[in-house]
């Protein structure tokens, strides 16, 4: 009787072990294999429709500057003596001659908008790789070394965020001239400390877990242990920086061409499109408001972008 009593509950748990592997079998089932990374990070960006369209709109502006020369009707310094501030109107030939109109010395509005948007990019690329290389790796040494060396560079970091973003750059300019490539300079950096402080915030975070402790422990030296231990984990901040970081550089550049210290004329430039344009502001509406609003879209686009990449990257912000 005791050796049936045995079999019995020997019967009972293999059946309940077999129901508990069904279930768990069913419930991966139901649930799906898991997500690639990629994918996921996808599903979680979309869900902010600002991000999206945001995206969007960059994508747009970039095959617009890429194949500007075949999208722009004119070149951008041409002259048309004939057609001085004209209105968007009709021409003769039953086609949008200058969609946009034109500026004070007749060159077409449309074309100088087109082609402003590949300085603007290039600008907001060249300043974000600038200030972003540089800016890893002070960060990294100021978070992983400490002591002088963080003392050192944050206190110059301190120095640099006490002054007025735009009055930095200006004085940066003044002392190495008007031009595209010394405004660029200063751009990056007026950005640089931002990049600084926080790469050391995420190298001082990642520098206590146990895996780099490991890594030391097995004798990774210095360089290893700060650029392929730490700052692969530190980068999804500085990434959402780096999108945030164009629409600084794009918005600073307009403003030193505002000022007459960025792109010189006849370089077709947001900024400087606005600066030659004040004093037709009454009476040739159009020469300051396309200008102006492609400046507004593209800053925000960025932004929005940005956004989304922080919701998307950030653990906390995931269900």
């Amino acid at each position: 009787m005791t050796d049936t009593y045995k079999n019995v509950d020997v019967a009972e748990a293999a059946a309940d072990h077999a129901a508990e592997v069904a279930e768990a079998h069913e419930a991966a089932t139901i649930a799906g294999t898991p997500k690639h990374p990629i994918a996921e990070f996808w599903e979680y960006f979309t869900e902010n429709k600002g991000a999206l369209a945001g995206l969007i709109f960059i994508v747009v502006l970039v095959l617009t500057a890429l194949f500007a020369p075949w999208i722009a009707p004119h070149s951008p310094i041409e002259q048309y003596r004939d057609a001085l501030l004209v209105p968007p109107a009709w021409s003769e030939g039953g086609t949008w001659r200058f969609p946009l109109g034109t500026d004070d010395v007749g060159r077409d509005i449309f074309s100088r908008i087109i082609w402003g948007s590949r300085l603007s990019l290039f600008v907001g690329v060249i300043v974000v790789t600038l200030s972003l290389g540089a800016g890893i790796v002070l960060g990294l040494m100021a978070g992983y070394m400490r002591g002088w060396v963080d003392v050192l560079v944050m206190r110059l970091m301190d120095i640099m965020l006490a002054i007025p973003s735009l009055l930095l750059a200006i004085a940066v300019v003044a002392i190495l001239g008007p031009g595209l490539e010394n405004a660029i300079i200063a751009i990056a950096i007026v950005v640089l400390p931002h990049y600084v402080r926080l790469t050391r915030a995420a190298v001082i975070t990642e520098s206590s877990k146990d895996y780099v402790t490991s890594s030391r422990i097995a004798g990774a030296s210095t360089s290893r242990l700060m650029f392929n231990t730490i700052l692969p984990n530190c980068m999804a901040p500085l990434i959402v920086q780096a999108t945030l970081g164009f629409s600084t550089a794009i918005l600073d550049a307009a403003a030193l061409g505002f000022l007459g210290l960025g792109a010189q004329p006849p370089t077709p430039e947001w900024g400087s499109m606005l600066a030659d344009s004040l004093q037709f502001v009454q009476r040739a509406w159009w020469v300051v408001t396309f200008p102006g609003l492609a400046i507004l879209l593209t800053v925000l686009a960025f932004n929005l972008m940005g956004d989304g990449l922080r919701d998307a990257l950030d653990p906390k912000m995931k269900r």
